[in-house]
């Protein structure tokens, strides 16, 4: 870099590192996604496309830092990928880490779209964006904690969804009746309104709606109980 007299201004510069021998969690939400969604006409409760879109643009961010990441969890419009307490993945710095996994996923999206939405274009009017944030978890438990956290977050969101969205597809329902009558309830008392009044098994839903989605660093995509498979993708971490 040239030298000059306004070199100075690079002493207003941070960059926060992140702590070290700490498990790192990036985590990728989409930015007003319901309004996205909605343009695009996503299916309801949930849209098969959109979630393996999801799957294949966070593989490829697995793929260009798979000595980095131990795996990745995805459900709805987010993604966390989890990087080895060890990794010196740009020196650790938070900004880097933060701004590089999100642009490189969101550009990921967005070269991916026409695969799994060959009949509709993107408008540059209402292009997806993300936001994502580092988190440092400083030892194997609370990582694990982490990821059931998600794991549970994404059953009881779909479960909601899943049932609302039916009232309304099935049963007739407006928006404002069907949230009326899941004001209250219990997971048991939605699953039951969902195969009284719908006719649907929860239990049946496709895994990858109910339990979201594994990504391992071999690239290997699983929907099974997260839970289930912690022990074995940690066991060398």
């Amino acid at each position: 870099m040239a030298k000059s007299r306004f070199e100075y201004v690079r002493q207003f510069e941070s960059h926060d590192t992140l702590l070290p021998e700490t498990y790192i969690v990036v985590r990728i939400d989409g930015k007003k996604f319901h309004h996205f969604s909605k343009h695009y006409e996503f299916e309801k409760p949930n849209d098969v496309r959109a979630l393996n879109l999801m799957n294949a643009s966070a593989k490829n961010v697995i793929s260009k830092y798979r000595t980095d990441i131990i795996c990745a969890f995805g459900e709805s419009d987010e993604f966390s990928f989890i990087l080895k307490k060890n990794t010196a993945l740009f020196k650790r710095r938070q900004d880097k880490l933060s701004s590089l996994f999100v642009s490189l996923f969101t550009a990921n999206y967005v070269a991916l779209w026409s695969k799994f939405f060959p009949n509709t274009e993107l408008d540059y009017k209402h292009l997806p964006f993300f936001d994502s944030r580092c988190v440092c978890y400083p030892n194997l438990t609370t990582i694990k904690d982490y990821l059931c956290w998600r794991f549970v977050d994404t059953y009881i969101n779909n479960l909601y969804n899943t049932v609302f969205w039916q009232l309304i597809i099935k049963c007739g329902l407006t928006p404002q009746e069907s949230e009326q009558k899941l004001s209250g309830t219990l997971s048991s008392d939605k699953q039951e309104i969902l195969f009284t009044d719908c006719g649907i098994n929860y239990n049946n839903e496709p895994e990858m709606f109910r339990k979201g989605s594994l990504i391992s660093n071999k690239g290997d995509i699983s929907h099974v109980d997260v839970v289930k498979l912690i022990e074995t993708l940690f066991a060398n971490y």
